[in-house]
């Protein structure tokens, strides 16, 4: 039997990146909940807002619920855009508007080291059960390097180890060595253990 796990996100692109990772589970998004509400992330830390989410849609099915909250720590940004990574440029979401503003503030500087930061929990029936964190370091492009896979920053962020950005490795590159996929073998051995 298949277990289910519902992804406390509005991101298609986050949903698809995780059913690629975790193929021995029916990996659903809200759409299984009726009227889902709108959590707002108002924690300070990915932890915070992973929590938040988990928490809000577990009171709403009896599957276990994978909540992911993650971003971009830049450098010489003070860790910036970190947990207001989606809404960086102002727009919740507008890929297009957080890549500029981030070009925007690094400018010219020559420190362009930054690593994507991911934290995973999973909760059922409004109680938390465990968390997980991974983080892929990288460095941010001057412009971006568009290819066939990827969103949000991966356009301009190339992985240590690598000359091409996320965008233009592919997703299943991407997926063997993400911040989101490190967070999520953490996840499959839980779940091999806890069921």
């Amino acid at each position: 039997m298949t277990k289910r796990l519902v992804v406390a996100t509005r991101n298609a692109h986050k949903v698809e990146e995780i059913r690629a990772i975790l193929t021995d589970y029916e990996v659903c998004d809200l759409s299984v909940i009726s009227d889902p509400p709108l959590v707002e992330e108002t924690g300070t830390t990915f932890l915070a807002n992973a929590t938040l989410k988990a928490l809000a849609i577990s009171k709403l099915t009896d599957a276990l619920v994978l909540s992911d909250d993650s971003g971009l720590e830049v450098d010489a940004l003070g860790g910036d855009p970190g947990v207001f990574s989606s809404r960086y440029g102002g727009e919740d979401g507008n890929d297009a508007l957080n890549n500029a503003k981030l070009l925007r503030e690094l400018g010219e500087e020559a420190n362009r080291r930054a690593r994507f930061r991911c934290v995973i929990v999973l909760a059922r029936s409004g109680e938390s059960l465990a968390d997980f964190s991974g983080a892929v370091e990288g460095w941010i492009l001057r412009a971006a390097q568009e290819g066939e896979g990827g969103f949000g920053y991966d356009p301009l962020f190339v992985p240590d180890g690598h000359e091409e950005s996320f965008a233009r490795l592919g997703e299943e590159v991407k997926n063997t060595m993400s911040h989101r996929s490190r967070a999520l073998d953490g996840v499959k051995g839980w779940l091999g253990e806890n069921g």
